[in-house]
């Protein structure tokens, strides 16, 4: 497996795992850097490597007047402070070509929505100009067909990939997570992320906006972490029921700190079992 570094963070190839967390959308700077300076400050004593994540546009909401975020330039200006401030790399996702070149000033990782993960022109032009792309596996994707989009990224000239596990659509407004996705993911040759709030969301389940289910998200992280996933992508606010973008499945700041201390005792124990060819 191919070991990604990400900002000085190493993923993969039997390195612990890496969390990557933070709240859903930008909902200001004051929160946004509240969230960033707690994460920074837990993770670094639990000695756990840590990428921020936070959106400055949500632009797959579920309806048109659905909070989606400060916007690029608002957006891209808190996280390249709380990448210079706190010294850890930050992610978002990008949605459109005109957003590109921008964000890639700023992102120690361009994610790559589930929805956009088929657009050929898009992944390959976000590719060019990424430091690491982060492949969202669409809900509608076999694992398998995963290594078309990885070749796409490839394509462009770029071998930083991480591939993100978030679940498959079972039904209407719902999602399913198949953990023999992982290791058939993790074959491809690069780090597996296993997105665990994500996969308990209920897309449109609440009608104008997604539903979710988070105490399962806790679940899902454990048995991805015992699966042997290279990174955990955890949504966390420090008030779900009032966040502005999926409160139903976002884990709760102040709880964060005993699913970690979990996370990396499954962790050691499986990456020592994978180093012994087991």
């Amino acid at each position: 497996m191919r070991k990604v570094n990400v900002g000085g963070i190493k993923v993969g190839a039997g390195e612990p795992f890496v969390l990557i967390a933070g709240p859903c959308v930008i909902e200001g700077e004051k929160l946004t850097r509240r969230v960033a300076a707690r994460l920074r400050e837990m993770t670094a004593e639990m000695g756990i490597p840590f990428i921020f994540k936070s959106s400055y546009d949500k632009a797959n909401r579920s309806s048109l007047r659905s909070f989606r975020g400060p916007g690029l330039d608002r957006g891209l200006k808190i996280l390249a402070a709380i990448r210079e401030e706190f010294g850890i790399p930050v992610l978002s996702d990008v949605h459109r070509f005109e957003e590109i070149e921008k964000a890639a000033e700023v992102l120690d990782v361009a994610q790559i929505p589930a929805f956009l993960c088929r657009q050929t022109d898009f992944v390959t032009e976000l590719a060019r100009h990424a430091r690491a792309v982060n492949i969202k596996k669409g809900q509608f994707l076999a694992p398998w067909d995963v290594a078309n989009v990885v070749q796409k990224v490839e394509s462009a000239g770029n071998r930083n990939i991480l591939i993100t596990e978030r679940g498959a659509s079972f039904g209407y407004n719902n999602l399913v997570s198949d953990m023999r996705s992982i290791p058939i993911l993790r074959s491809m040759g690069y780090p597996v992320v296993f997105d665990a709030t994500h996969s308990v969301q209920l897309p449109g389940g609440a009608g104008a906006s997604s539903g979710g289910d988070r105490a399962m998200a806790v679940f899902l992280a454990r048995a991805a972490t015992a699966v042997g996933v290279d990174a955990v992508f955890l949504e966390v606010h420090p008030d779900p029921d009032r966040a502005r973008c999926d409160g139903p499945n976002s884990i709760a700041l102040d709880s964060l700190r005993g699913l970690l201390a979990t996370l990396q005792e499954i962790d050691r124990l499986v990456k020592k079992d994978m180093k012994k060819g087991r």
